[in-house]
């Protein structure tokens, strides 16, 4: 059977599963998922082979979908709009600390999750009940980060564009302050963050090719020993893959790696430094850090405290954020 990419919601995962042949892109499907019945749009295929794909253990499209079920979904779209407003007015009357982002309906109506998100842990026991009277269902509050609050409603970038977790990212890949310095840009909050506050996710998109860059480059500022003579590493530019050094007569050079690598630098020896080292710290300190020991103590107290300490108060049902 033919392999159909499938979406349940716009900003969600493809997910492949396996259908009859008359079956094309834009069509509406059920399938059975961890949520029970789902109502899913296609979005590629047919196809016979996707590389990465076992097409032997993908699960099955159960049937196409008929104009009754279309309209099942419609109808929880707008059920997922009421409950929206409800919610925030109950938010509202109840003085919550917390911004309502999203909510979702399953297909049966089974079932109902609340996305939010709040500076810290709520307390939110009774709006919980106010929506299970309004709604007759299992009630979900899940809270959720900036970066994902920002996916689900979009915005547009500081580059023009829709926002990248809007357009096609599905997961967050880790972002860092080292990377902006390995790529040498301006620390400056309002050029290096997103809508959301965070740092730009496009910041990892080139990392992987500054890694590799920094592993062959020499360490700047410092001096080496060359074939040439001595030379101090000034600056280096991943985009020509070269560095600028300056020789003992005071003459600036570019180089490229290779060029650098066939002069065979080597780090000066100190055993001046070295012979200060082992005054100060002694033979031992010479070692690798690796052998040395961790000791951690801990007492039926402490970790009682640390516990209760992380345990959320009673009635919590919220996920922290990502």
């Amino acid at each position: 059977m033919p392999i159909y990419g499938l979406k349940v919601h716009n900003l969600g995962q493809t997910s492949y599963y396996s259908g009859s042949s008359d079956l094309k892109q834009g069509d509406s499907v059920l399938i059975e998922d961890d949520q029970g019945l789902t109502l899913a749009l296609v979005t590629s295929g047919p196809c016979e082979d996707i590389p990465g794909v076992d097409k032997q253990s993908l699960p099955g499209i159960l049937r196409q979908a008929d104009s009754e079920d279309v309209q099942t979904g419609k109808d929880n779209a707008k059920l997922a709009h009421e409950a929206m407003t409800f919610c925030r007015r109950c938010i509202g009357e109840r003085e919550l600390d917390m911004k309502l982002v999203d909510v979702e309906v399953f297909f049966d109506r089974s079932k109902l999750i609340f996305y939010f998100t709040a500076p810290a842990r709520i307390d939110f026991r009774d709006l919980v009940k106010d929506l299970v009277r309004e709604y007759h269902a299992r009630i979900e509050l899940r809270q959720i980060g900036v970066r994902h609050e920002t996916q689900m409603v979009g915005a547009t970038g500081n580059c023009g564009m829709v926002c990248c977790c809007r357009r096609y990212l599905r997961k967050f890949a880790p972002v860092t302050i080292r990377m902006a310095k390995e790529q040498n840009l301006f620390l400056n909050p309002a050029k290096i963050s997103g809508i959301c506050g965070r740092l730009l996710c496009c910041l990892s998109y080139e990392q992987d090719n500054y890694d590799h860059f920094h592993a062959q480059c020499p360490r700047l500022g410092k001096k080496y020993q060359t074939s040439r003579g001595n030379m101090k590493v000034l600056r280096a530019n991943m985009f020509r893959s070269s560095v600028s050094v300056l020789t003992e007569n005071n003459e600036e050079l570019e180089l490229n790696l290779d060029e650098w690598q066939a002069l065979a630098p080597r780090r000066p020896e100190n055993p001046a430094c070295e012979r200060q080292f082992v005054r100060e710290h002694g033979p031992a300190g010479l070692h690798d850090e690796a052998d040395a020991l961790l000791v951690v103590s801990v007492t039926p107290e402490t970790m009682n405290a640390q516990y209760d300490a992380d345990k959320p108060p009673h009635g919590h049902n919220a996920t922290k954020p990502d």
